[in-house]
């Protein structure tokens, strides 16, 4: 009798945890505060602490990290999954603890995982759920604010991957940094995703060597510490302009979101699906086809007799991958950003974006760091007007398609206030 007691209370302590989760999710959404997963999450953690393990562990997972493109992925690979699978997700971008307790929570009775995992945070979840399989997306500094942090994360990320040498690991060999992560790995798909920002990746992360780059190859000049070479590894799986290249055919690939990193991540995704759960490969294909927005991004609101598309960018290598996805031909462009911590208080940021070539489109600058903008774009030789408020932005634009582009905090703003008008409308 006495070993059954432990197995019973840990058992009562998850479901009053997830009781008290549940009753403080639907308060918050009650009271206008937010969906309420985060605050679900937290409080069901800080009542039972081993809660992401009891209802996450035994289940297949995978988990989904990178500085970019983790919820595009995500929302890919779950998807994919789900043409053959039973699937709780977070792919909304709770991608801490508490959100991704509250994905376990809301998704009990789902079958799989498919979880967004923040960076730093990947070796503790990963201990707890076990997974069956990580995707490696790239490496990039995140804000300037954070620059050491980059070579940690990878020590972190390597970390992880040998303390589950079972674990298969679905790597992009472009970026330099996450090959170094899986370099190591028994059991990895080297997937050629692109790897279209080089600036945070020009030494090995394990020696400091220089990494020499020709078009389709690079190599460090030092060897590791072992006298192998630090090369990239030759891909089974790939994307180009035409479409995806798996270890035995090549499949068109038409994505209904832009850009040339969108197509490196489905080829991720869709490589995860396929060897990782044994989905089939046009399942997974048509899956990744069908996904048009991401939390918001890409995604285009009617206001104001004016067709307005969302773009986000959060970090350098993000907003050169976002500007390349601005329309030249669109009537306007607004650029918003913010100096919140969410988005990074440094703002030198702005001179590693290359923001030329947007000469003839009606520019406006435009959020609370409006200002370090309107400088940066006087520099690029962009004609540009400075107006802080983003909806004033966009009034103050051409009726016609309209072409908004904004960090964290100024597009989280931005959406809300045009969501609040329309139902106000």
């Amino acid at each position: 009798m006495s070993f059954r007691v432990p197995g019973a209370l840990r058992k009562l302590r998850t479901t009053t945890a997830t009781t008290a989760a549940k009753l403080a999710t639907t308060a918050s959404r009650a009271t206008g505060r937010g969906a309420g997963g985060m605050i679900g999450g937290l409080i069901a953690n800080a009542i039972d602490p081993s809660i992401m393990t009891n209802l996450g562990g035994g289940r297949p997972a995978v988990l989904v990290t990178g500085t970019n493109g983790k919820s595009t992925t995500t929302r890919m690979l779950a998807a994919a999954v789900r043409a053959e699978h039973t699937v709780a997700t977070n792919d909304g971008g709770d991608n801490m603890d508490a959100g991704i307790i509250s994905a376990l929570m809301a998704g009990k009775d789902a079958s799989h995982l498919v979880l967004e995992v923040d960076e730093l945070h990947v070796p503790h979840v990963a201990d707890n759920l076990n997974p069956q399989a990580l995707v490696l997306l790239n490496l990039t500094r995140d804000q300037l604010d954070r620059v050491g942090e980059i070579n940690k994360i990878e020590r972190a990320l390597r970390g992880a991957v040998e303390a589950h040498p079972d674990m298969l690991v679905i790597a992009n060999c472009d970026d330099v940094l996450m090959t170094s992560v899986a370099y190591d790995a028994k059991n990895v798909i080297w997937v050629s995703a692109g790897a279209g920002w080089l600036g945070d990746s020009v030494t090995c992360p394990r020696t400091g060597g220089h990494v020499v780059r020709t078009e389709d190859d690079w190599y460090a000049v030092k060897p590791l510490a072992d006298g192998r070479e630090f090369r990239r590894p030759q891909p089974t799986w790939g994307v180009d302009k035409h479409g995806i290249i798996t270890p035995t055919a090549k499949r068109p690939l038409n994505l209904a979101l832009p850009g040339r990193a969108n197509r490196g991540n489905a080829a991720q995704a869709i490589a995860a699906a396929v060897a990782g759960f044994g989905v089939d490969l046009d399942k997974a294909i048509a899956a990744a086809e069908s996904i048009d927005d991401v939390a918001g991004r890409y995604s285009t609101i009617h206001w104001r007799g004016r067709e307005i598309r969302l773009l986000l960018a959060k970090n350098p290598a993000g907003w050169q991958e976002a500007l390349s996805m601005v329309d030249r031909s669109a009537d306007g462009l607004v650029i918003a950003t913010n100096g919140q911590v969410a988005d990074g208080i440094d703002m030198s940021w702005l001179w590693d974006v290359k923001f030329e070539g947007f000469n003839g489109l009606s520019v406006k600058a435009a959020g609370e760091r409006g200002t370090d903008l309107a400088v940066r774009l006087v520099y690029a030789d962009i004609s540009h007007e400075l107006i802080p408020d983003p909806l004033d932005a966009l009034a103050a634009c051409p009726e016609g398609r309209i072409e908004v582009l904004a960090n964290y905090t100024a597009f989280r703003d931005l959406k809300k206030a045009l969501s609040k008008e329309a139902t106000n409308a």
